[in-house]
């Protein structure tokens, strides 16, 4: 037990860190989460492919630097997400708004999965509810 406690004096910055960064993680996400849930269109998971409705018409540094931007905050949240599971806070729905904002192959099968989990859709209506807008719609079976 005594390596423990030394471990912990020894590393009390770290620790402070941490703790700091899971503050900092919980509030950003009770502020991002109905922003970016309200933005999710009601018919968005019932599609079999993903719809891609942003334009392209953009100036191409334009477009490329809002991606990369885009991806950045999705990799943030789903990091954010997965520490969540464990910390407090919503790790599901940050884990789910955080993948919808990250680009790459097979992420709509994902998110449709994770829609799915008991909650996460209710967590996800309820939000909407309070901002009102009209809720998701579950993804049909199959698609």
């Amino acid at each position: 037990m005594g390596n423990a406690w030394d471990w912990v004096a020894d590393n009390g910055v770290l620790l402070g860190a941490l703790g700091a960064l899971s503050v900092l993680s919980f509030v950003a996400t009770l502020i991002l989460l109905p922003v970016l849930v309200v933005r999710i269109p009601p018919e968005y998971f019932r599609h079999r492919h993903r719809v891609r409705d942003y334009a392209h018409d953009r100036h191409p540094v334009a477009h490329h630097t809002l991606v990369v931007l885009k991806n950045m905050l999705g990799v943030a949240l789903v990091l954010a997400g997965i520490s969540m599971l464990l910390l407090p806070g919503q790790g599901l729905l940050t884990l789910l708004i955080g993948l919808m904002l990250t680009d790459f192959p097979g992420k709509y099968g994902l998110e449709k999965r994770l829609v799915r989990q008991p909650g996460v859709l209710k967590a996800v209506n309820w939000l909407r509810a309070r901002s009102g807008h009209p809720p998701v719609l579950a993804p049909l079976d199959g698609t």
